[in-house]
């Protein structure tokens, strides 16, 4: 069995719980290599970042040479992890590179082209967090070009090659899609069980487990950011509302728009009973990270447990899905709509 990566969580240590699924697919992936890239889509705050951690960790286990890049870490030695076995090389295609820490995710490309052609077929993971954010969503179809071109048309040999990309901004899903030159899946927050593990290891007085599950859904970020605000909603649902310009959002909409999002904090799935009369409504929602598409639940589509066909006090609907309560929570109060938890 895989070793658990340990993160750092509301200012204390823990080790990575839950996801068993998805650590059984990653253990399939380590086993056959990815035949093309892997685009995993999910809320923001729901595990993608401690998953790909996880990867590193298992990959490294398998015997692969890891390179992690996150564009969007505030420092810039945090932009990209490598295992030491390849220190020295990385190192290497770095000093090559013109400044490659403010254009990582171009340069983890290069990296791992040059890793190909330095080493003797390797096992080589190329892991990218939220590179979408860091080089907008216009060119991120190049970007999954780039990585299908390392893939399929390598400029050295290897015996196995892993490459997951991992994103909360959902605009690019179709757009990528259509090309199939990714394999896209998706990914949800906790369940139940590992989301009360977290729960637990937050020190100090706090709620009860069933006031922190309806408010966040099952979100480890949300769980964190209720713990630092001590608590209060109202602090978290007011960060909310100025983070994501949500006044700006509600003016700009029309009567029928207005209408249908008022509908859609109960029922989330009339944002596809409205569509298309609603699309620029729907892209705006997902743009902003509030809601997400969803489609088949069927297991091969997800990383780890999809969510439930429905489940109307998280904000779960068939076809669509508030990111996490507090999400749906800021857009109802702005709409002048009363608490419903």
């Amino acid at each position: 069995m895989a070793g658990r990566v340990r993160l750092r969580f509301a200012g204390v240590e823990v080790e990575f719980v839950d996801r068993d699924v998805a650590v059984a697919w990653l253990e399939e992936v380590a086993e056959r290599g990815t035949g093309l890239p892997v685009v995993i889509y999910g809320p923001e705050g729901c595990g993608k970042t401690a998953l790909l951690r996880q990867a590193a960790l298992l990959l490294e286990e398998h015997g692969y040479h890891v390179v992690y890049v996150d564009p969007l870490a505030e420092r810039l030695e945090e932009r990209i992890y490598h295992s030491p076995s390849i220190r020295g090389v990385v190192r290497e295609a770095l000093s090559m590179l013109p400044d490659p820490y403010s254009r990582i995710a171009e340069a983890a490309v290069d990296i791992a082209a040059y890793l190909m052609r330095r080493l003797s077929r390797p096992r080589l993971a190329l892991l990218a967090d939220d590179v979408f954010q860091a080089i907008g969503v216009e060119r991120a179809e190049a970007y999954v070009k780039m990585l299908l071109n390392l893939v399929e048309h390598p400029p050295g040999d290897y015996e196995r090659i892993v490459v997951l990309v991992a994103s909360s901004e959902g605009v690019s899903r179709r757009r990528i899609g259509r090309h199939m030159w990714a394999l896209t899946l998706s990914m949800w927050n906790m369940g139940r069980a590992g989301f009360e593990a977290l729960y637990g290891r937050l020190p100090g007085q706090k709620p009860g487990f069933e006031e922190a599950w309806r408010w966040a859904g099952g979100n480890p970020r949300m769980l964190e950011q209720l713990y630092v605000s001590g608590w209060d909603v109202d602090v978290v649902v007011g960060m909310m509302v100025e983070a994501k310009g949500l006044e700006e959002l509600v003016k700009r909409l029309s009567v029928e728009e207005l209408r249908v999002l008022k509908e859609a904090v109960n029922d989330p799935d009339v944002l596809f009973e409205a569509y298309p009369e609603t699309e620029r409504l729907v892209e705006e929602l997902v743009e902003k990270n509030l809601v997400v598409r969803l489609g088949s639940r069927n297991p091969s589509l997800w990383v780890d447990e999809p969510p439930p066909e429905r489940d109307e006090e998280l904000g779960i609907g068939r076809r669509y899905a508030w990111q996490t309560p507090i999400h749906r929570e800021a857009v109802r109060r702005l709409l002048g709509r009363s608490p419903s938890i």
